[in-house]
């Protein structure tokens, strides 16, 4: 019990800061408001839930993603681990069944001994090293808690859900199953349009009521979550060269590309729950309910979830955090996941595989680590401590990366990665 880390929040990150404690020999202790209180995007008592997508995204090596769970799976990843365990088809992208995920984690967690604490944390405990990693949905009572502590005022973002619609009611004479450019087989469910039926949906999606739009009138959307009507009054060509792209897929029943085609990826193993791709929304249920039929195939759709909107918050990080993510007034304290300002699921797991290594190392008296800036996960925690400006979210990307030249410094860049979280890890094991 010498060796114990606290922390507070049992999604992505606090979960593998967890993972890392106990796997490493020390004893770790999550507090977990749910289910004694929800957030507004959360709707289940597990750990590690997935609120947005059921997508990791891509898994190849020539993009930032597939480099970075390349760097989580030799840092011991359990997120990575659990995510192959339940895998759903979903081509080049790593996809999983949610309940079947966070099912694993919970097992995994339960039999490496961490205890989990049930119910809201209003105040900044006193037990050290603590591990922050309360997320994006931070409660209010433990927000104030925190402002109160860092003395500045926290940023946020608002953040979009996508719908999901049963696959008995999706219209397959109306669509075709395929990956982009044949990748990865048959996985997805492709619901073309042609110019007609796609000038008739994106005129009414960009007139359509907005949920609560008094709330929201402030509202910075996250580039890489951009609700869909926000999307389309860019213009309308922005949708098809975004979510509703055709290029490499061809509708078997013209022989042609179509002219813009909306894709469906599966939400779990039984395929029976399909994910409207990139269709994140902040639309009322009546608007969504309207207008999401006028795609042919969803014509008769039937929703398990529909869109909504609900608001992110993130620390200023650049003046707050070392890359080594502890508070610079307090370096007992460390903070991890989307309330440092990375996102995505595996940025924020990343964050909590860090985060957990360091606050282990701090209870024995090591010094604590950031791996090289050659690698994803070391450039992504020297951004979000060092960044200049104007602070908003991060997602991995090689643009992070020590530049490279000629045709393959994707390859490159990605092959310097991979050997320096190799030889990163091992001075761990030192």
């Amino acid at each position: 019990m010498s060796e114990k880390v606290t922390i507070i929040g049992g999604g992505l990150a606090g979960c593998e800061a967890a993972w890392q404690v106990a796997s490493r020999g020390g004893h770790a202790a999550i507090f977990e408001m749910k289910p004694v209180k929800l957030s507004p995007a959360h709707t289940t008592d597990a750990l590690a839930e997935l609120v947005c997508s059921n997508s990791l995204k891509s898994e190849s090596l020539e993009n930032a993603s597939g480099v970075l769970k390349e760097e989580m799976r030799a840092m011991g990843s359990l997120v990575v681990k659990a995510a192959e365990a339940t895998r759903v088809p979903a081509g080049g992208t790593l996809a999983v069944d949610r309940a079947a995920f966070s099912a694993f984690i919970m097992s995994a967690l339960e039999q490496a001994g961490v205890e989990v604490i049930r119910g809201e944390v209003a105040e900044i405990p006193a037990a050290r090293p603590l591990v922050i990693a309360s997320g994006p949905l931070t409660s209010d009572a433990l927000a104030a808690s925190i402002q109160s502590l860092i003395g500045v005022q926290s940023l946020n973002f608002y953040d979009a859900v996508a719908p999901i619609v049963y696959k008995e009611s999706i219209d397959m004479d109306s669509a075709f199953s395929a990956s982009r450019y044949g990748k990865g087989g048959d996985d997805y469910i492709n619901c073309p349009m042609t110019k007609e039926e796609y000038e008739v949906f994106y005129n009414e999606l960009i007139k359509a009521d907005t949920a609560r739009a008094r709330e929201f009138e402030d509202m910075k959307s996250f580039e890489a979550c951009m609700p869909i009507e926000v999307m389309a009054q860019r213009g309308p060509q922005t949708l098809l060269f975004g979510p509703m792209r055709p290029v490499g897929l061809t509708d078997p029943r013209t022989g042609k590309r179509p002219f813009a085609v909306i894709q469906l990826r599966r939400e779990n193993l039984e395929g029976t729950l399909y994910n409207i791709v990139g269709f994140q929304t902040r639309l009322t249920f009546a608007e969504q309910k309207r207008i999401f039929p006028m795609i042919p195939a969803l014509k008769r759709a039937e929703f398990a979830r529909l869109g909504k909107l609900h608001r992110n918050s993130y620390i200023d990080s650049p003046r707050l955090l070392t890359e080594a993510q502890q508070l610079r007034s307090d370096h007992s304290i460390f903070f991890a996941g989307q309330i440092t300002g990375v996102e995505g699921y595996c940025e924020s797991a990343a964050s909590g595989i860090l985060a957990g290594i360091n606050a282990l190392r701090l209870v024995r008296g090591q010094s604590v680590l950031c791996p090289p800036e050659a690698t994803i996960t070391g450039a992504l925690m020297r951004h979000i401590s060092k960044a200049q400006g104007p602070f908003t979210p991060m997602n991995a990307n090689m643009g992070l990366l020590p530049p490279e030249t000629g045709k393959d410094r994707r390859a490159k860049q990605s092959k310097k990665a991979v050997e320096a979280i190799l030889s990163w890890t091992e001075t761990l094991a030192n």
